[in-house]
């Protein structure tokens, strides 16, 4: 896996999630109720309290549960929730430790529909039905994992010059138009809730 990566925002974050799939997996899994920058430059943070410049499957899922929380938990924390993101990230590793060999990249290398992706993305720890759209959505645009039907697997975010989610960030303009669709969508539902109200 070799892609020029611009979630983080920071070169080297960017650059360990260009090439270590395990990285791209846990930076979107801490992609929630945190700025997208802050959680996919975790996957960077974690690796260097680590002491290395890599995560590795089978030495998360076996680190001592309390000591891999203070780690996330470390100022700057890695999370708004570290303790309950450190429980999440050691989850999604024991997983991949028992299905995959540790292998994170196995998780889609050998698919052949954009529905098996997709029903695999969904069966992972801490992804449900829109986490597992917007990484597949991501694996395809940006990774240049396109098994066949994966634009359609992967629904609205899947859909080409669409700026919706982390699967269309290559920089700071893209990133701000990405913002500005969900701060559009958070406005609507909040129209049509007070709607739903009167």
């Amino acid at each position: 896996m070799d892609a020029t990566i611009h979630l983080a925002q920071q070169p080297e974050a960017d650059e360990l999630l260009g090439r270590s799939p395990l990285a791209a997996l846990v930076g979107m899994l801490l992609d929630q109720q945190v700025p997208m920058e802050w959680a996919f430059s975790g996957p960077y943070t974690v690796a260097q309290r680590m002491g290395g410049d890599d995560l590795d499957c089978a030495e998360i899922a076996a680190y001592d549960p309390e000591a891999f929380a203070e780690l996330l938990k470390e100022k700057p924390a890695v999370h708004r929730y570290p303790g309950s993101m450190a429980k999440r990230i050691q989850q999604l590793c024991q997983y991949l430790v028992d299905e995959y060999d540790g292998d994170a990249s196995a998780v889609w290398r050998d698919v052949t529909s954009g529905a098996e992706l997709l029903a695999r993305l969904k069966a992972l720890p801490g992804f449900g039905e829109q986490k597992a759209k917007i990484f597949l959505a991501l694996l395809g645009k940006q990774y240049g994992v396109q098994p066949k039907g994966w634009r359609e697997s992967a629904g609205a975010y899947g859909e080409k010059g669409s700026y919706r989610s982390a699967a269309d960030i290559t920089g700071p303009e893209s990133l701000a138009k990405v913002r500005e669709h969900k701060q559009e969508m958070k406005r609507a539902a909040k129209a049509a809730a007070t709607a739903k109200k009167a």
